[in-house]
């Protein structure tokens, strides 16, 4: 069978966390089964029927946090508004086959029909009366609604390939509404219209649609449609267990982009979040797509930890190629400083990425880190840095300097020789005067990578000079 998944989200503000983990493994159940079975389709749907919450903006949020993730779609991505005369014909079909009706409750009826189901303690749902009525009886001037005749004996049971077996009495289930008064079709009936329409094959979604599912199964039996395969996977909490919130992370999918997350990084870390292979935990995408299946989604609702997606993002910048992050840091650095950086910067930050990523958890750290690269002379420095630079350390400076200006070798080993040399016949530890170098090289007292490997990055003339600067304002 040539598998078909869904994405669908509403277009009422960001991609958001949640929703970014269900297209990705929707995105994997495709790509696994298109490398490995018979075919597989990842496509996109835009529902916004809610013409007053959606909006073209929230649109382009979606597809940018898509396509940053690296989740790209099939085909073109469908609206689920353009839509609306297929779904009036769904609901015509019904009718012709007396599985939908005409009811002309008015708004009145139906708060007196859920205050009196409230008052008996009773669930407050629509109880029928317009069900097997005759449309002569109907008032004058009301628009009705139409309705599904669902089934009221027996059960409606969904094999989940997550949950398992879920299974609800139909008792439990009112007529629901398939066609406002206005004549727009409602969120239930535009889905499983759609999900047939798209050849949807699994319909992978977070498990606050699980009850909704009950109502969609009745919805393609009346239409004598083929059910799709259900998988409701639990959703994201925050590490104190309770609902996600933004405190917790529940932000869009652009601000941990801002926050200079990696996209390989984030997908590594939502797959793991919920879903399992043994104990590996760093898990390349084509290994995802490899591995990934719906028997290892848990049941139980997973815990964000930002510490850990932090750590994770850290690994994937220290695998991640210089050449990239050198092309992510300059932009950093182009904001910082006003689009302006001098010449040699970009090649200093190839020389010097190696080092710089070692230590760095995200792109803001790395530019941050990088920041004495572009950063324009005199440099600031900062408190520590200049509480090093005593007028003993500069003393140690001033001699350091002119063994260094008289080397004829500009390597980060002969000038650590140049150095160490210096130390042993001045009867000092190489950390004497090596953190007071770093603190007038860089600005700082904390930056990575071996200051002597720097020193070679900046060359002869910038070093040298920057050693004069620091030493001027001493």
């Amino acid at each position: 069978m040539k598998v078909v998944t869904r994405f669908a989200p509403s277009p009422t503000g960001y991609l958001h966390i949640g929703g970014a983990r269900t297209a990705l493994y929707n995105w994997l159940f495709a790509k696994h089964h298109q490398q490995f079975g018979d075919g597989g389709r990842f496509l996109l749907r835009i529902e916004d029927t809610d013409r007053k919450r959606s909006t073209d903006s929230a649109v382009e949020a979606i597809y940018d946090g898509l396509k940053w993730l690296g989740l790209e779609w099939d085909g073109q991505a469908i609206s689920q508004f353009a839509r609306v005369e297929r779904h009036k014909q769904a609901v015509r079909q019904l009718i012709d086959n007396g599985h939908a009706y005409p009811c002309y409750c008015s708004p009145e009826e139906l708060a007196e029909m859920r205050e009196k189901a409230r008052q008996e303690g009773r669930s407050m749902r629509y109880d029928g009366r317009w069900r097997d009525r005759d449309p002569a009886d109907a008032p004058a001037g009301v628009d009705p609604v139409i309705r599904l005749k669902a089934p009221q004996q027996g059960e409606t049971v969904i094999q989940d390939l997550v949950q398992g077996e879920v299974r609800v009495d139909n008792s439990q289930m009112d007529d629901m509404v398939l066609l406002r008064a206005d004549g727009t079709p409602t969120y239930m009936l535009a889905v499983v219209v759609d999900d047939f329409d798209m050849a949807v094959t699994h319909v992978i979604r977070g498990d606050d649609h699980l009850t909704n599912a009950f109502r969609q199964v009745q919805l393609y039996r009346a239409l004598g449609w083929p059910l799709p395969v259900f998988a409701h996977i639990p959703l994201i909490h925050g590490p104190d267990g309770a609902k996600m919130s933004k405190r917790h992370g529940a932000l869009g999918v652009d601000a941990y982009r801002d926050q200079g997350y990696l996209p390989e990084a984030l997908r590594n870390y939502l797959l793991r979040l919920g879903w399992s292979h043994g104990d590996d935990e760093i898990i390349s995408t084509d290994q995802a797509v490899e591995w990934f299946d719906l028997a290892h989604v848990g049941k139980s609702a997973a815990r964000f930890d930002f510490a850990k997606l932090t750590n994770i993002n850290g690994h994937y910048i220290r695998l991640c190629k210089d050449d990239i992050l050198v092309e992510r840091v300059l932009i950093g650095l182009r904001e910082m400083f006003d689009g302006k950086l001098a010449d040699e910067v970009p090649d200093r930050l190839k020389r010097g990425m190696s080092q710089l990523k070692e230590r760095a958890k995200t792109l803001i750290e790395l530019t941050e880190s990088a920041k004495f690269f572009a950063e324009p002379r005199p440099l600031v420095l900062t408190e520590k840095a200049a509480g090093v630079l005593t007028p003993e350390a500069c003393g140690y400076l001033v001699a350091v300097r002119h063994e260094l200006e008289r080397s004829a070798i500009w390597n980060g080993d002969h000038l650590k020789q140049v150095v160490h040399t210096f130390t042993e016949s001045a009867g000092l530890k190489l950390g004497k005067v090596a953190q007071p170098l770093r603190a007038a090289l860089t600005g700082t007292t904390a930056s990575p990578g071996d200051i002597f490997h720097l020193m070679e990055i900046f060359g002869r003339d910038d070093t040298l000079g920057r050693l004069d600067d620091a030493l001027s304002r001493a």
